[in-house]
């Protein structure tokens, strides 16, 4: 989807309506000029032209472009379709949304001290800087959805060498694909079958950490000499994330004690998310649908947007 810049505008203290300029230069704080720029996730503000036309027709006043406060005006994109880690870009400039809407700051706000209300904390989003560069009035920018990719990974000797079939990571891929497709979101996922080797899997695991935003491993969670998953996958993890997978053994325990004798773990290799899971169907089953309950917020917290 391409829009259009309508308006750049910018202000020298926060808390005053923003100028308009013909052209900005855009580094990794934001607009280098514009007030509210600095090392934090909104370096960036951006509204549409069309909640300006229906907020000036709504309280039959004329409001320019820079009188809520935002950086980019645009034209001929709906803000309230796009979802946090979407991409803006052209060939200048790339920058991530990462918020959508903010607390109304109230009688701080010209606009709410003019009409008693402002489009702003509703309408408006925020944007972190990808790629910095320079952006004129009249530029176009494209809207590109964000696309998750997701690794399953499957150890077991047996299903490597083409023995049995693997059903456990199957499982997984179709319920990863269901969960993000439910909350709207574009996903590619790939799957693996290896045999329960710590060199190949720390192979595979480094490769795909710095591609994946999400690995779920199937298999090697177990007691016996050959479950080497998690003495393997736990030196790697930057962040441990113990309280998903206890939560996960104590629940389905007290129906089957065996549940508990899984040593599956999680934790981020940098952005990326990995869970370690044992190696049935049902468990796979059993812990994804835990995952699921806290997988997008915790999203946004590798990303470090603890705010949704």
């Amino acid at each position: 989807m391409q829009f259009t810049i309508k308006s750049l505008n910018i202000s020298e203290k926060k808390g005053t309506l923003k100028v308009p300029v013909n052209e900005v230069e855009i580094d990794f704080t934001g607009l280098k000029t514009d007030a509210h720029s600095g090392n934090w996730h909104r370096q960036v503000s951006l509204l549409a032209k069309e909640n300006i036309d229906e907020f000036s027709v709504q309280y039959k006043q004329n409001f320019k472009f820079g009188d809520f406060a935002e950086n980019i005006t645009t034209e001929g994109i709906d803000f309230r379709k796009v979802k946090i880690l979407d991409i803006l870009e052209n060939e200048n400039v790339e920058m991530m949304i990462t918020q959508k809407g903010k607390k109304c700051h109230g009688g701080g706000c010209a606009v709410f001290n003019a009409v008693g209300h402002c489009v702003m904390p509703k309408e408006g989003i925020f944007a972190q800087v990808i790629r910095p560069g320079k952006l004129k009035t009249g530029d176009n920018m494209n809207y590109r959805p964000k696309v998750f990719k997701v690794a399953v990974i499957t150890l077991s000797d047996r299903a490597s060498r083409g023995e049995y079939q693997d059903l456990s990571g199957p499982a997984i891929a179709e319920m990863a694909g269901d969960f993000y497709k439910g909350i709207g979101r574009l996903c590619e996922i790939s799957s693996y079958v290896i045999p329960d080797n710590a060199e190949e899997l720390t192979k595979l695991i480094s490769k795909l950490s710095k591609e994946c935003d999400a690995i779920f491993t199937t298999g090697g969670t177990g007691m016996s000499e050959k479950d080497i998953t998690v003495e393997t996958v736990s030196p790697m993890l930057s962040k441990e994330l113990p309280g998903i997978m206890e939560m996960v053994r104590m629940k389905y325990g007290q129906q089957n004690p065996n549940a508990l004798l899984s040593r599956s773990i999680a934790g981020s290799i940098g952005k990326t998310l990995v869970f370690c899971m044992p190696g049935s169907p049902k468990a796979v089953r059993e812990y994804m649908t835990e995952i699921f309950t806290i997988l997008e917020h915790l999203t946004y917290m590798v990303y470090g947007f603890d705010n949704h």
